[in-house]
């Protein structure tokens, strides 16, 4: 089987939750045959991979969301179908996606000549009238113009054939996996780590670039690629239960939904190198990140500046790259010279198991996540981790149908006084950060092993290979428990 994985500004591009996900299942399955479509932002990403690719990715194609290359200037005209499945789009009108897919493919569309032409001026004038007459009409078209373009560049793309597409996400990534299936009839299966739409509904609810009723604009345009991939999915997975039931009340049909938890390589975090003779006058607080502003590293830096002076032994390692924000690395950088503090590490891009060992507990202050690995890595190296109350963080450190015990501490998204008491009080309580360790490794061993998160899906992509069907809700998998070769 032919399986495109379709992905969104992570792999292979950048190190992350992930971005690992994807490189260790696509490892996991040395005999599959993987094509990888990746959507970024330029072609100024174009071939900057950071990962080596496994031997069993065939191919990689590349979709730049932001390309300036809008075609030529020919203007053609649409069909009065064409035009009506543009206006049903426009308007979210029981948006007739079969013939826009059909349009933008045929080959002869030119984006320049859609976005500046009668036709979509007409539809985004009708639009206005129904619902924004109140707003300058000039900037009402050059925004559905902004907004439209990176869609319209996606339902222009050649998508390379496969048995199976897997998407990692909805949004852009939901439409291509959609189009494929409508145009080459196979299967279409979502993997979600975070909710899509929920996080593009918080960024832009922040966004200073986009104000007033631009965002619930925007916010609608995401809602309805979602809306498109879930209808067209055959299997829509998540990686914990309330991540599914976010995607229900997206108008996920539940028959479709699965839980399918995340994995580590727990047999890689065994006889860690422990602390160096300079760490022993420290108790090491360790920060498994990229430095970006969802991981909230700024908070984390004052945070730490308050437990510091009252537990002076205390150091921060802050280990991940910072190229994905420079500008907020910067700042970062910039904060903790501020404060005056010290004993405070960035290291940059390292192996994390050179780093882990050494750490006495660590932390994740992010404003969102899904069901962060680097928790998943903490426990399996007997580490206690102090996390904010996103995604899945609560339920793997205080646990979800389970009796092994509290395996850290949760904060409010933030907090700096929550957080900051955290650190402290797991920094004079030895005893406690041992056996919440232990708790968090019990717990990683009973249900996120890598052997679990492949078994699981070997069993779905041998049910797609094997019957043609959808493996609804698992019921498919339980008579298909051999691999796929």
């Amino acid at each position: 089987m032919r399986i495109c994985m379709i992905v969104e500004g992570c792999y292979p591009y950048v190190v992350g939750g992930v971005s690992s996900w994807v490189h260790s299942l696509i490892s996991s399955f040395p005999k599959q045959e993987f094509v990888v479509v990746a959507i970024v932002a330029d072609r100024s990403l174009r071939g900057k991979f950071v990962y080596t690719l496994p031997d069993n990715v065939t191919e990689v194609h590349e979709l730049y969301l932001n390309d300036v290359d809008w075609g030529s200037r020919r203007r053609k005209r649409m069909s009065r179908v064409e035009y009506n499945a543009l206006r049903s789009l426009l308007l979210d009108q029981q948006v007739d996606w079969e013939t826009l897919f059909n349009y933008f493919q045929e080959g002869s569309c030119s984006l320049n000549g859609l976005l500046m032409g009668e036709d979509f001026y007409h539809a985004v004038a009708e639009c206005y009238r129904l619902n924004y007459s109140q707003m300058v009409f000039s900037d009402f078209l050059w925004m559905m113009r902004s907004i439209y373009l990176p869609l319209f560049h996606t339902l222009k793309m050649r998508l390379p054939k496969a048995d199976l597409y897997h998407c990692l996400c909805t949004g852009y990534a939901g439409v291509l996996g959609s189009m494929a299936k409508h145009l080459y009839g196979t299967r279409l299966m979502i993997s979600e780590h975070g909710i899509y739409t929920r996080e593009r509904e918080e960024e832009l609810v922040k966004a200073k670039w986009v104000q007033g009723i631009y965002k619930n604009i925007w916010i609608n345009q995401f809602r309805k690629m979602s809306r498109l991939a879930y209808n067209r999915a055959d299997l829509v997975t998540s990686l914990y239960e309330h991540a599914r039931e976010l995607q229900l009340e997206l108008d996920c049909p539940e028959r479709k939904t699965m839980v399918t938890p995340n994995g580590i390589h727990v047999e890689d975090f065994q006889d860690l190198p422990g602390k160096s003779q300079e760490d022993q006058n420290f108790i090491n607080l360790g920060a498994v990140l990229r430095i970006t502003p969802i991981k909230d590293v700024k908070t984390l830096i004052q945070a730490f500046a308050f437990a510091k002076e009252r537990e002076p032994a205390l150091k921060l390692w802050v280990m991940g790259p910072w190229d994905a924000d420079e500008d907020y690395a910067r700042e970062c950088f910039e904060a903790v010279e501020d404060l005056g503090l010290k004993d405070v590490e960035f290291t940059g891009r390292i192996n994390v198991k050179e780093y882990l060992g050494r750490m006495d507990m660590t932390i994740l202050t992010s404003i969102s996540e899904g069901q962060p690995l680097t928790i998943l890595e903490s426990f399996a190296a007997h580490r206690p981790v102090i996390a904010t109350d996103v995604g899945n963080c609560r339920g793997l450190v205080m646990g979800e149908e389970d009796e092994f015990g509290q395996a850290g501490l949760i904060t409010h998204i933030m907090n700096l006084e929550e957080i900051s008491q955290a650190i402290v009080y797991l920094a004079h309580h030895p005893e406690e950060r041992k056996r919440m360790g232990e708790n968090g490794y019990q717990r990683v061993m009973a249900r996120y092993r890598i052997e679990q998160m492949r078994d699981t899906y070997q069993s779905i992509y041998n049910s797609f290979a094997e019957s043609g069907a959808s493996p609804e809700s698992g019921e498919a998998l339980e008579n298909n428990q051999e691999g796929v070769e």
